[in-house]
């Protein structure tokens, strides 16, 4: 895997070389745009999970995921390279965080944890005078842990502080962490990492950004049959643009529109 051979070189060397940077302009971003232009997300979900060198697979997944949404938000070609330049790059602070931390298979002290956050800061660091690349790429690295309340790290910024890039990365990170099998984590089913996030939209995430993500990821659903908390199966057979979640569905009795019944949650995904 070519990220991972480019991320321990950074490991080893403490820096980033300009010809690292340029083997994933030429060789790796273009393979991430290529796989973004994947309509169908609910498939690329299933071939995003991570189940080992998740640090790695983190950074692919992060980037196409990142990509896509950009696509669908219209970006230029310009922003949209750099959107997925940072991206692919976003966790390149973590080559300076000991592996003892990285793969420790149980809860971080509060130490370890300050010391996690921290790659953030790493990755700027590393970033900010490599030539000839935009600034928003060390902006992403920077910022993909801040929150619209204010409530994220390492500096509390708020909204309009917040790069653009860098609100797109911070769900699409957010996404594939969720999504995936960590040593310390297990991988969350695709509907409930949608309904987790979904309900975050109003202070961690622009919600603009996530409607349109969420808005995606649901209208890859239509067709499939799902189980609902009450029991009942049905096919999604469209979504509202609005409220994504609240979704029409055809039963063995008809048709029900989930705004209608609020009680009523999908639960799974059958098929």
């Amino acid at each position: 895997m070519q990220i991972k051979n480019i991320f321990q070189d950074i490991r080893k060397e403490g820096k980033i070389q300009l010809e690292n940077v340029e083997v994933i302009k030429a060789e790796v971003a273009p393979v991430i745009a290529q796989a973004a232009k994947n309509p169908d997300v609910y498939y690329l979900f299933e071939e995003l999970q991570a189940n080992n060198e998740y640090t790695y697979k983190h950074n692919i997944g992060v980037g196409i995921i990142a990509t896509y949404l950009g696509m669908k938000l219209g970006l230029s070609k310009e922003n949209l390279s750099a959107l997925t330049l940072g991206a692919t790059l976003h966790d390149v602070g973590k080559t300076r965080i000991p592996d003892c931390i990285l793969e420790k298979p149980s809860k971080l002290t509060a130490a370890e944890y300050e010391e996690m956050k921290r790659h953030a800061i790493y990755g700027y660091e590393l970033l900010k005078n490599i030539p000839g690349i935009p600034p928003s790429i060390a902006l992403i690295a920077l910022q993909h842990h801040e929150r619209e309340d204010g409530k994220g790290y390492p500096h509390g910024l708020m909204g309009n502080d917040i790069h653009h890039h860098s609100k797109i990365v911070a769900i699409a990170d957010v996404f594939h962490a969720m999504s995936s099998n960590r040593v310390y984590h297990q991988a969350m089913p695709f509907y409930k990492v949608i309904e987790q996030m979904n309900s975050d939209k109003f202070g961690k995430f622009n919600p603009e950004i996530l409607l349109e993500f969420v808005n995606r990821l649901m209208s890859t659903l239509v067709g499939k049959e799902v189980t609902l908390t009450n029991g009942r199966n049905g096919t999604i057979i469209m979504i509202n643009p609005y409220d994504p979640l609240k979704v029409l569905l055809k039963t063995s009795s008809g048709i029900m529109d989930l705004r209608m019944e609020k009680e009523w949650q999908i639960e799974r995904i059958i098929g």
